[in-house]
């Protein structure tokens, strides 16, 4: 038995274990992969909030985590729920949406990595706000607007034959990881980091999206 087996086991019910089971590990791969990239938006804030945040502690990094990890992996669920009302109008052409979307994602993220101002972080500092920038309604903010893109890769996920249970798990986890991380390590990441992550993540959407279309091309 390995690893990955033990912990589904342990961790979750047994109808959850035989949906995540049915998932190949390649698919595993391409959904953090995605996770990944739709946090590094996640990222970016949560670094600039524990810049902005006095003496962070790690129970303000678990509380960041959980906020964003929340709307990281509603926001997919609702897109995929809207896609699969409409899958059946443009199941020829489904494909080419998915990777549309997401390579439309991938770009803005680029393109707002390489025109982004560098700031040091004490430079950055002198933006943060009066306001607990680790308080529930900032948070909610917050959490809202970098999970809006999500929703637009849950629409691609419905055009694809990836398991919105898995990947809700998927996505959840790993912003919630990324994020706490993010926050706690804020200071010393810094923003140079933040840019460098961006570009990386957008990379990534984008060649998920041309996975998408040679799957079904390859496929067909």
């Amino acid at each position: 038995m390995t690893l990955y087996d033990i912990f589904l086991d342990t961790a979750m019910s047994d109808q959850i274990q035989s949906m995540i089971r049915e998932v190949s590990r390649l698919e595993i791969v391409a959904l953090v992969l995605l996770g990944l990239s739709l946090s590094m938006d996640t990222l970016a804030v949560a670094v600039t909030l524990g810049i902005c945040k006095k003496n962070i502690r790690p129970v303000h990094a678990l509380k960041v985590g959980a906020f964003f990890a929340a709307f990281q992996a509603l926001m997919p669920a609702l897109g995929w729920f809207a896609g699969t009302r409409v899958i059946g109008l443009i199941r020829p052409f489904d494909h080419w949406i998915a990777f549309g979307l997401l390579a439309l994602l991938g770009g803005r993220m680029i393109y707002e990595a390489l025109h982004e101002k560098e700031m040091t972080p004490e430079e950055a500092e002198k933006t943060c706000s009066r306001e607990d920038p680790t308080s529930s309604r900032h948070l909610i903010l917050l959490a809202l607007a970098t999970s809006i893109d999500a929703m637009a890769a849950g629409i691609s996920l419905a055009f694809s034959d990836a398991s919105i249970v898995a990947a809700v798990l998927i996505i959840g986890l790993v912003t919630w990881l990324v994020a706490t991380a993010g926050t706690l390590l804020g200071r010393h990441l810094g923003v140079l980091f933040q840019r460098n992550a961006c570009l990386a993540g957008g990379a990534v959407l984008i060649l998920l999206g041309v996975k998408i279309v040679l799957e079904h091309l390859l496929g067909s």
